[in-house]
């Protein structure tokens, strides 16, 4: 009986090895192929939006590119006139569009102003946001009028609220200027002068920026356990202290974001600049988007590759901006 059980275990890993040499184990399909298998519809629901935008941003995207690599202008581009067909002459270049920008002291006055823009407008926004989201999170009478009153300039489009403030600004028949004079006191020149007009534009953006600051602290101050205040209070801690060590940690993951959101936002906010000084006066407002678009649109001959490449350049400042800001966030625990 033993010596026929041992003949079966030899006759089975025969067989075993057998089929090893004739059949090579399956691989394990790789990362890609497992999350296409199992999370097929998923990706087949996004696939209609992720071809819309590479289609809308990524072509815009390569040709702009190209088109800082080379000369292009107005006068050297492809042109119809009537039924005769000019064809491009412009050439390639390299990176002498960048390094034309970069010595440029234009440039880096552009980024100095556009920097101070951008802080400036995000930390006024975010403190008053703040300020007027723990106001409202609280009971009182009327809270809903509050919350919809000073939501509106967010319902509002931009430019209708930005040519509003032109005309508030007015300093011949602007409602400012004669308050001012109804008390007494001369005229501003509000968009004329330089220091003012750097004041008036980044008073309008925080006018607008405000809403989105709220709405965001607003949810994430209800989002805070009130039991959390409650054990605070009862332990003593007072208004500062429930606020330093409660209310700021419970809404650090909401303010990093939405700070990085509205810093891009006011980096690239062309309609305030644009629609109230037009970047005047003579070049005082005038932030690195705006001054793209002149070379663009404005100045003769329109000068397309300089433009492309003032655009890759503020894309390139940006995408350093958001991996420099998340990395600062990883650091200090933030899950991002």
């Amino acid at each position: 009986m033993a010596v026929e059980t041992g003949r079966s275990v030899a006759k089975a890993a025969d067989a075993r090895s057998i089929r090893g040499r004739g059949h090579r184990p399956a691989k394990n399909p790789g990362r890609l192929r497992r999350a296409l298998a199992t999370h097929w519809y998923a990706w087949a629901m996004v696939a209609p939006v992720v071809i819309v935008i590479g289609v809308i941003v990524g072509y815009p995207l390569v040709r702009g590119l190209y088109l800082s690599t080379t000369n292009a202008d107005e006068a050297n581009v492809e042109r119809h006139i009537g039924v005769n067909d000019i064809p491009a002459t412009y050439k390639a270049v390299g990176l002498d569009n960048y390094a034309s920008i970069l010595s440029d002291g234009v440039f880096w006055d552009r980024l100095t102003w556009t920097v101070v823009w951008t802080v400036s407008c995000v930390a006024l926004s975010f403190v008053l946001g703040l300020a007027l989201a723990t106001m409202l999170n609280r009971k009182l009478a009327g809270r809903s009028f509050y919350r919809m009153a000073l939501i509106l300039p967010w319902a509002v489009p931009a430019f209708v609220s930005v040519f509003t403030w032109r005309l508030l600004f007015n300093e011949k028949k602007g409602i400012l200027n004669k308050i001012l004079e109804g008390g007494g006191i001369d005229a501003v020149p509000w968009l004329n002068d330089p220091t003012w007009a750097k004041l008036s534009v980044i008073t309008v953006n925080v006018w607008l920026g405000v809403p989105f600051m709220l709405v965001a602290m607003l949810g994430g101050l209800q989002s805070i356990p009130g039991e959390l205040y409650e054990a605070a209070e009862m332990d003593g801690a007072g208004a500062w202290q429930r606020f330093r060590h409660i209310t700021l940690p419970g809404l650090r993951s909401v303010a990093s974001t939405v700070i990085l959101i509205s810093g891009i936002w006011t980096f690239n906010m062309f309609p305030v600049i644009f629609l109230l000084t037009r970047g005047g006066p003579g070049d005082a407002t005038e932030i690195l988007v705006t001054y793209a678009y002149r070379l663009s649109f404005v100045v003769s001959p329109r000068d397309f590759a300089g433009s492309a490449a003032w655009g890759v350049l503020i894309l390139a400042l940006l995408s350093i901006i958001a991996v420099a800001y998340r990395r600062a966030l990883r650091k200090q625990g933030e899950v991002w």
